[in-house]
C-alpha cells in the first residue's frame, strides 16, 4: 500500500468551494482502480489548504489516476482557484 498526502493550496476564500466540488469528484476517485481510500481535511491554520490523504494499492495506480484527471480537464478547472501548485508527499510505512 502507498499513501499520499495531497495538498490543494487554494486562494483566500476558495477552500470551501473546492470542498463542495470534492463531494462529487471524490466519488470517481474512490471508484478508480487501485484506490483504497481517500480522507479529506483542511489545515487548522489555513482553511483554504485542502488536504487529501489517499491510500493506493501502488503508487503507479495514483499516477495513472492523475493522468486521467489531467485528460478530463480537472487541472485546468482547478487552476483559477489554486494559489500555487499541488503539493504531493508520499509516505513510507515502516510498520513499527
Amino acid at each position: 500500500m502507498d499513501t499520499l498526502i495531497l495538498t490543494f493550496p487554494c486562494k483566500p476564500g476558495a477552500g470551501a468551494g473546492l470542498l463542495e466540488e470534492l463531494k462529487t469528484a471524490l466519488i470517481d476517485t474512490r471508484a478508480y482502480k487501485g484506490c483504497l481510500s481517500v480522507a479529506t481535511y483542511t489545515s487548522a491554520s489555513n482553511p483554504d489548504d485542502i488536504i487529501l490523504i489517499e491510500e493506493w494499492d501502488h503508487k503507479s495506480s495514483q499516477v495513472a489516476y492523475m493522468q486521467w484527471r489531467a485528460e478530463t480537464g480537472m487541472i485546468e478547472h482547478l487552476a483559477p482557484i489554486l494559489a500555487g501548485p499541488l503539493k504531493e508527499e508520499w509516505l513510507v510505512d515502516h510498520e513499527v
